[in-house]
């Protein structure tokens, strides 16, 4: 009897077994919208319901059917390398699909709401009338994911972090259900900046962690702050379905004058290399249960370096972004060290992704540059800068994506329309096909297919269906892989309710704060008046600016206002209206705003154009201007020489300079504490004299500073590019050569130069110091 029992009770176990064995080694989880399958030890895949995407179960497993053909192709087993399943997809995909692949949309606000760059219809009708959630979809949207099969979306301004996610699961539901299923690789611009009004309470947490920008995090010498920066930014752009960066800008800031000094890392070609590294490691690399396979996974985001070969050198400081801006010049012959961020930095990294997986040229001419072809075009239509340099000296194969809109036409040097720098002659379809054999693979700010497609049968003409088919592919492959590799053709959606927890939670709100008290340089500190006690009385005068124009040509209005936030000023100090009541002055000005170089008005007069870009306060005259311009040339003008020498200017905000001074006149031998906010290098001679302690910070927030001001915390940062001594100087350096100018030196006797700043003991002398200068 007992052997009877044994010999059930086994088969039972047995069955047990089989049935078990048989089973699927997966569980589902319905989140509403979508819906998660968890696989044993495997990827979580998540779909949509509503798309007509089944779960196929191979081997007890789960996997995604995206082209809804009942099997499994080597594209949707998760189990495969990237590499693998990138080439199988890429083989399946039309023409037409590669060619949306091929797209990077333009700038897409969430909503779209009516006014400005960004608006959108909905349903045909405005944001505020459609009635729709502001997490739908445009009418624009809608139909570049579907009719052009664009995959590439460029995010702005988003409602809330709630909303983000939610247009994002919206717009993979829609994607997931068509053609092979490719999701959407969301991207932004840096969104991390200070709003200089907020305060910062330890305990609570914002709309997204605040920063300053690279610049101000350069300025701390220490390329582990600029790492974890990369790590809680990528962790938010994840919560809000963002997988690729447009960024860092890891440019040289080489040339003092050039208005996007600011985005660079500074102007020293180790500092940045090292920043550059960090910053990349820090986006790029998941760790632990988050890493799907060589660091990549689902807290990775592409890095998106920019800009190949670096943008910094621009003649006379103008921005390639206008015609008038369109040349970068070599006169020291040094596009060595430009290189040298992405050849030493972006391209070697520390972390296991080894390489940034994406890179954008700049729009310019990269003048003189081209030793094989002798061609002066555009970077991202130059064979020789990408393909011959960067992909064959260099050997990078990610990702190149061109710059926003340098296929559209432009009708003069001075409007922001298209940069179609140095093939302003061609069709749009022909500067398609002239960047795509110089080795692009994506094109900016282009939500149409058509062009890319006329392309491609341009270079069936040229060299065959077969040549070109392959060329194609080859894009293909390297677009896929950087959104396999981030996990989104396994789950691309996202939980609301987690998003709202992870964006400017309290301990990224806290290390964003710590990184702008690190941020702030001290450059003098008569007598050692700072730090200030608490409660002192203080005189903050209001600032007042001009009407005048923006950097996009747009009028800007008269402002009259103080400098900071007076509710927080008032948290630190006693706040007086009378100077004679004050212990002491705090003045809050901007370095000069000296234009964009280049004036209508000008031209209008007999003049040709060009103006001085002035990094003084005052009336400035370009004695010492190069005479003729290195670089010249464009359909729109019927001369070359682009030189300005002998023309006088005045900066847009020289009131700044009058506030300090006035200030000092009206305090006596009372301290006159000036914070600035600079965006670029500038000339200190004006106002330095008439300053007892001089702060400057690249974007904080008001109450950082007062941290500063009130010794709650201690200045330690170092100035991460040279303040020139005059215009001359400025005139007379390359720009094109780190570190060439003649440095101001102050009434103290301090020479403001690259890794100078002061804390409360003095000249800070450390490790950072003696290493990078």
């Amino acid at each position: 009897m007992k052997s009877f029992i044994k010999i059930i009770s086994l088969s039972l176990f047995v069955l047990t077994i089989g049935i078990s064995g048989c089973g699927p080694k997966y569980t589902t989880e319905d989140k509403g919208d979508f819906v998660l399958v968890h696989n044993q030890a495997g990827a979580t895949v998540g779909y949509s319901p509503n798309t007509g995407v089944k779960i196929l179960t191979v081997d007890r497993l789960g996997f995604k059917d995206l082209n809804k053909n009942g099997q499994l192709d080597k594209y949707e087993d998760w189990r495969l390398p990237v590499d693998e399943r990138a080439k199988d997809l890429a083989s399946k995909m039309s023409v037409e699909q590669i060619a949306g692949l091929m797209l990077y949309s333009a700038h897409q606000a969430i909503p779209g709401r009516p006014g400005g760059f960004f608006t959108s219809t909905y349903n045909g009708k405005s944001f505020d009338e459609s009635g729709l959630k502001p997490s739908a979809l445009s009418d624009e949207q809608k139909k570049f994911l579907t009719e052009d099969n664009l995959r590439h979306v460029l995010i702005t301004t988003v409602e809330s972090p709630g909303v983000a996610a939610q247009w994002n699961n919206n717009a993979q539901a829609l994607v997931e259900g068509i053609g092979m299923g490719i999701p959407v690789n969301n991207s932004s611009d840096p969104r991390h900046g200070t709003d200089s009004n907020a305060e910062y309470n330890a305990g609570a947490g914002g709309k997204i962690s605040m920063w300053p920008g690279t610049v101000g995090i350069a300025a701390s010498f220490d390329p582990d702050l600029m790492k974890q920066f990369g790590e809680i930014a990528s962790a938010e752009y994840r919560a809000l379905g963002i997988a690729t960066a447009l960024s860092p800008q890891i440019d040289l800031g080489t040339e003092p004058r050039w208005s996007r000094f600011e985005g660079t890392m500074g102007g020293d070609p180790d500092l940045t290399t090292d920043m550059a590294r960090a910053y990349v490691d820090g986006f790029q690399t998941s760790i632990g249960k988050d890493e799907v396979a060589n660091g990549w996974g689902y807290k990775s985001v592409n890095a998106m370096v920019k800009h190949w070969p670096g943008g910094g050198p621009e003649e006379g400081g103008r921005d390639a972004h206008f015609g008038y801006g369109k040349y970068a010049v070599y006169p020291g012959n040094n596009l060595k060290d430009h290189l040298k961020p992405f050849t030493e930095g972006a391209f070697k990294l520390n972390g296991a992704t080894q390489m940034a997986s994406a890179l954008m040229p700049y729009y310019t001419i990269s003048f003189n540059q081209d030793t094989v072809n002798g061609e002066n075009v555009g970077n991202s239509y130059s064979k020789y800068l990408i393909t011959d340099l960067l992909r064959g000296k260099y050997g990078y194969d990610g990702v190149v994506c061109t710059d926003w809109m340098i296929t559209k036409d432009t009708k003069a040097v001075d409007l922001f329309q298209g940069k179609c720098w140095g093939v302003e002659n061609l069709s749009e379809a022909q500067r398609h096909y002239k960047a795509i054999e110089a080795g692009v693979d994506q094109f900016g700010g282009n939500n149409e297919m058509s062009p890319v497609i006329e392309a491609y049968k341009m270079g069936v003409a040229e060299h065959g269906e077969e040549y070109m088919r392959k060329r194609f592919e080859q894009s293909a492959v390297r677009l896929l892989r950087n959104i396999f590799r981030v996990g989104l053709f396994e789950n691309p959606y996202l939980d609301v309710a987690e998003t709202e927890k992870i964006v400017g939670n309290p301990e990224f709100m806290k290390a964003g704060y710590d990184a702008q008290l690190r941020s702030i340089v001290l450059l003098k500190n008569q007598n050692h008046i700072l730090p200030v006690k608490k409660q002192l009385k203080v005189y903050v005068p209001i600032r007042y600016t001009p009407a005048g124009k923006n950097w996009f040509g747009f009028a800007t209005p008269e402002k009259k206002e103080y400098p900071f936030n007076m509710d927080i000023v008032n948290k630190y100090f006693e706040v007086v209206d009378n100077p004679e009541e004050a212990d002491f002055a705090l003045v809050g000005i901007e370095s000069p705003d000296g234009g964009v170089g280049y004036d209508r008005e000008d031209l209008k007069k007999g003049g040709n154009g060009y103006l001085p870009i002035s990094l003084q306060y005052g009336e400035y005259t370009a004695e010492y201007a190069r005479d003729p311009s290195i670089a010249g040339g464009s359909p729109f003008e019927d001369f070359t020489n682009r030189t300005y020498k002998g023309k006088t200017v005045t900066t847009h905000n020289q009131f700044d300079m009058g506030m300090v001074n006035d200030t000092k006149a009206k305090m006596g031998v009372k301290p006159v504490v000036v914070v600035i906010k600079v965006s670029k290098p500038m000339v200190f001679s004006e106002i330095e004299k008439n300053s007892n302690a001089i702060l400057i910070h690249m974007g904080v927030q008001d109450q950082a500073i007062m941290d500063i001001l009130s010794g709650a915390a201690e200045p330690s940062a170092l100035l991460p590019f040279q303040m020139p001594a005059n215009m001359k100087t400025v005139e007379e350096q390359k720009e094109d050569v780190p570190r060439d100018m003649e440095c101001y030196v102050d009434s103290e006797g301090h020479t403001y130069d690259f890794a100078y700043g002061m804390n409360w003991s003095g000249v800070i002398d450390d490790e950072r110091v003696a290493k990078y200068k």
